[in-house]
């Protein structure tokens, strides 16, 4: 991002915050030198979302047999957005680094589920009666989702209690069945992963 915004503004720019997902390249202020590098020899730049960063390590490590920090896999992840460009031309990405500590793969896997629309949290209210999960397991969950997170705290003297549910889907289509059951059963719940706040929170 301080190279976008230095090439926007002609300058080196500071900043307000980064995320740091790409620690190989964030920076808040890019350097002048790769500054004066750049502004005169760069015809495009583009800014390539973290989860599809995640998606094209784990792309290298199963595939290839690559082992790529983010930073590393930039310049591949950024291949997609061009597909339409490139379609038949011979093109050279340099993977540069492979400084990835085998503990970060969790939060890797994590990333590229959520950028993929595979995996979603939700806040479900069930009804404070036996079976009210069994219910939902049997009715709303589809034969290829799977529940990879289960938070509940019974609340006593109420007609009903939230729980945090994580459910992980194999494609894109069967959320939509998923969200479709849901809303045929009239369930009460709120999908969390467009509320950077609350997910933050609970997640």
């Amino acid at each position: 991002p301080s190279m976008t915004e230095a090439l926007k503004a002609g300058k080196p720019v500071v900043l307000d915050k980064i995320q740091r997902f790409v620690d190989g390249a964030a920076v808040k202020r890019i350097g002048d030198l790769p500054f004066e590098l750049c502004k005169g020899t760069i015809t495009d730049m583009l800014l390539v979302p973290e989860g599809k960063v995640s998606t094209t390590i784990l792309q290298l490590y199963n595939e290839d047999a690559i082992v790529a920090e983010p930073a590393g896999a930039l310049a591949i992840a950024a291949l997609d957005f061009y597909a339409g460009q490139i379609k038949g031309k011979k093109v050279v990405c340099v993977v540069s680094g492979g400084n990835n500590d085998i503990d970060r793969m969790q939060e890797i896997k994590e990333r590229s589920l959520l950028y993929e629309g595979l995996k979603h949290y939700f806040i479900v209210r069930f009804a404070q009666r036996p079976g009210a999960l069994k219910e939902f397991v049997n009715h709303i969950l589809g034969p290829n989702d799977d529940i990879v997170r289960f938070e509940f705290i019974q609340k006593h003297n109420k007609e009903s209690g939230p729980a945090l549910i994580g459910i992980e889907v194999k494609t894109r289509e069967d959320f939509g069945a998923l969200i479709n059951r849901m809303n045929q059963y009239k369930l009460n719940y709120t999908e969390i992963n467009q509320n950077e706040n609350l997910f933050e929170y609970l997640v």
